[in-house]
């Protein structure tokens, strides 16, 4: 993978980040840039419920609806994720067959084979799982690995922009709603 192709990635995703603070697209955006400047067969986001307990569909690209919404990674059930969510980066080389991934089966039939998993953080927090997929047996060099956690750390800030925007949005239909009233009596 060339340095070139990968610093373009970064950089229309930054634009992107940069552009919009409606989480979906930009999510959505990212997934698609990682897959094809990873040559990847589909990147999928996830988003960590409140409860710390589920990851939940944020974004993906390359993968089929089927898949998308084969059902909740439970941390509980997931190797994989538990680790990520300490902050560490996980590779599996077939997730066909290795009983830290939840889907073996569900992978199989969607041609998937070797993953790469890295934390998305926010602040000083893991949020998420940005996930990459390829169609056959792959390993992740470290170059691409920190490609990855550069995305994910982009996704991050990206999310947490959003969030401050939403509060601070609020705050100020709140408050324009105080002043109403208080003008108003």
């Amino acid at each position: 993978m060339s340095p070139q192709r990968l610093y373009k990635s970064i950089y229309e995703i930054a634009k992107t980040i940069n552009s919009s603070l409606e989480p979906s697209k930009v999510l959505s955006h990212i997934a698609e840039q990682v897959t094809q400047a990873m040559d990847a067969k589909g990147c999928f986001i996830r988003m960590l419920d409140a409860r710390q307990e589920v990851l939940l569909p944020g974004a993906s690209y390359g993968l089929s609806e089927r898949y998308e919404q084969k059902g909740p990674v439970s941390v509980e059930k997931s190797r994989l994720d538990q680790d990520v969510l300490k902050g560490q980066i996980v590779t599996i080389e077939d997730v066909r067959s290795d009983d830290r991934f939840q889907y073996g089966k569900e992978a199989s039939e969607e041609g998937l084979v070797s993953l790469v998993v890295v934390p998305l953080r926010a602040a000083d927090k893991v949020v998420g799982v940005l996930r990459v997929y390829s169609g056959a047996p792959r390993s992740f060099d470290e170059e691409e690995l920190d490609f990855l956690s550069c995305i994910a750390n982009l996704s991050g800030i990206a999310l947490e922009n959003a969030r401050m925007f939403k509060a601070l949005k609020r705050a100020s239909e709140l408050a324009n709603e105080f002043n109403y009233r208080v003008f108003e009596d």
